[in-house]
């Protein structure tokens, strides 16, 4: 189990600097002149190399590449262009938004998605198993914005039951949860979708093995059968597909951010692309990438408690 452990973190830390390496050079290509975009067109020259100096867009490219790296490693995400301000704290201040949202889209993709896929299953060709398919081709249909648009008209404008604009006011877990009812399910709905049709092909898939057969021959109780002989196995590909849809749900963010006026990493990035503030892109882009890392190798570990196999490989 440990050599297991230390490769999948081996193997994310590869992925991770890979990804930095990439962003750092894409960044590169842009053909707009940090300086210019701080300054402004109407800088003078010695404002603008005093600028490059300063903030080091004057050296060498892999200089720059190192000290990257270096800043990285000591926790340290730079400067914005714009304001000067130390990219860390506005980070830190956006990520809890936006975990907060990711967590609550995955919790109603996965409460939503598991139990319609197990069920359509066991209820193949009945009612059930197509107004299951119709509700998960429905989450597949629809855009997030789109889908949570329609949630403020129905939920915030025509019923009142939740605020059009997320504004908070005391910051406690009551009001914060309460705030986060229709963003998650705007963002989860699609997931949702996506884990019920995996759900319910794993699970058909595994109702046709020896072992489930065996089962009911034995007289076992169905509900027995389903929740500790097949369900266990359909939830490796089911957790998979969770962390896969990691980076889905951490992209639609940025559009739901913005529908429902909530704080996060989403919207700090918009800003920072209306105001073509490269830094902030920078690090923003690259902490977005070690999330998706990182929950991916929680996902990998997570295989060595469902499946013992999966630890010897």
């Amino acid at each position: 189990m440990a050599r297991f452990v230390v490769m999948r973190v081996l193997s994310a830390t590869l992925i991770v600097l890979a990804v930095v390496t990439c962003v750092f050079f894409a960044m590169r290509l842009v053909p707009a002149d940090p300086a210019e975009v701080a300054l402004g067109d109407y800088a003078s020259a010695e404002a603008l190399a005093d600028f490059r100096r300063q903030a080091g867009l004057d050296r060498p490219l892999l200089e720059q590449y190192v000290n990257l790296l270096s800043e990285l490693a000591r926790g340290d995400l730079g400067r914005s262009i714009i304001s000067n301000q130390p990219i860390a704290p506005q980070i830190a201040d956006a990520f809890p938004h936006t975990l907060s949202l990711a967590f609550g889209a995955l919790l109603v993709a996965a409460a939503i998605g598991i139990p319609l896929g197990v069920v359509t299953a066991v209820r193949r060709g009945t009612w059930i198993d197509f107004m299951g398919r119709v509700v998960a081709l429905m989450g597949l249909s629809f855009p997030a914005f789109y889908i949570g648009i329609v949630l403020l008209v129905v939920f915030s404008v025509w019923l009142g039951w939740f605020p059009v604009i997320h504004s908070p006011r005391t910051g406690e877990l009551g009001e914060t949860l309460y705030k986060l009812v229709l963003p998650s399910i705007s963002l989860g709905f699609i997931q949702a979708a996506y884990i019920a049709r995996l759900t319910r092909s794993t699970t058909l898939e595994t109702l046709g093995q020896d072992y489930v057969r065996t089962a009911f021959a034995k007289g076992l109780r169905p509900w027995k059968v389903y929740f500790k002989h097949t369900l266990r196995n359909v939830l490796i590909p089911v957790v998979t597909a969770i962390g896969l849809y990691t980076g889905a749900i951490l992209g639609g963010a940025i559009l739901t951010e913005t529908v429902f006026n909530r704080p996060g990493l989403g919207k700090l990035l918009i800003g920072a692309v209306a105001e073509r503030d490269y830094n902030l892109i920078q690090s923003g882009l690259i902490v977005f990438a070690i999330i998706v890392v990182v929950v991916n190798l929680l996902v990998d570990l997570s295989y060595g408690l469902l499946d013992p196999r999966v630890r010897h490989v």
